[in-house]
């Protein structure tokens, strides 16, 4: 149905999510769990940042700036819920910033409001920031980050002012993969690539000030599977759109 009213669509996770409950719906034998934005989900991930806070207890240390990447925002709540936990105890006052794309900018640029979840609308509604259940996203190669709305409690918390947002351009995301790449030799995930981006951002800022800060950033996933978008990039075919 979708591909009837959007025959040249480049697809979405809004869409896989509908496409996903409709299978589900139309067979006893398959279940379908929501990997993302739910609140559940998000609580579930935290364990990531749970584990960083054993780390930093090792070295004496604790994080000034917590950064995550964010499309849906199990990934972005998993590093930095145990964080704001600790923020909103008076413990400690760390920055946390979610970093989406331009191309699908709901923290940054979209309506904080009741939604779907999902592009056919079968989901529960949701109060979150959101560019509307029917948007679709441009073809970025961080797929991942290809969702039209945000986590309920990450959308709260950016609503209330305990977490900041930003957004980049995929083509300035594969820069700082690249610079990444090459002084780490890990190759990022596109969807990492924008936490990296920010990270590399806020640590130039320490040096133009002269602060010295501790910057904790999730790098979610490798881009061994995201060669193509690499050798586009080289290949200078890869754009902001």
């Amino acid at each position: 149905m979708i591909l009837e009213k959007y025959p040249d669509t480049s697809g979405s996770l809004g869409i896989a999510i509908s496409e996903a409950i409709e299978e589900a719906a139309l067979n006893d034998n398959t279940k379908y769990a929501l990997g993302s934005v739910l609140n559940h989900t998000c609580l579930h991930q935290t364990v990531i940042g749970l584990e960083t806070q054993k780390q930093f207890e090792k070295t004496e240390d604790f994080p000034d700036i917590v950064i995550g990447c964010c499309g849906g925002g199990s990934n972005l709540a998993g590093i930095s819920l145990p964080y704001i936990r600790d923020n909103i105890a008076g413990k400690t006052n760390t920055r946390i910033i979610a970093v989406e794309p331009s191309a699908c900018p709901s923290l940054t640029s979209g309506k904080y409001d009741y939604d779907f979840g999902d592009m056919a609308q079968m989901t529960p509604l949701l109060k979150m920031y959101t560019l509307g259940s029917e948007f679709i996203p441009p073809a970025i190669h961080a797929g991942g980050l290809r969702y039209h709305g945000a986590s309920p409690i990450v959308s709260k918390l950016v609503a209330d002012g305990m977490m900041e947002a930003t957004a980049y351009h995929q083509v300035e995301i594969f820069d700082a993969a690249v610079t990444f790449a090459r002084s780490e030799g890990i190759a990022p995930a596109p969807e990492s690539a924008h936490a990296i981006k920010c990270a590399i951002d806020e640590a130039l800022k320490c040096k133009q000030t002269g602060e010295e800060k501790t910057i904790l950033f999730n790098l979610s996933g490798h881009g061994h599977f995201d060669m193509a978008s690499y050798d586009m990039y080289f290949s200078g075919k890869l754009s902001n759109e």
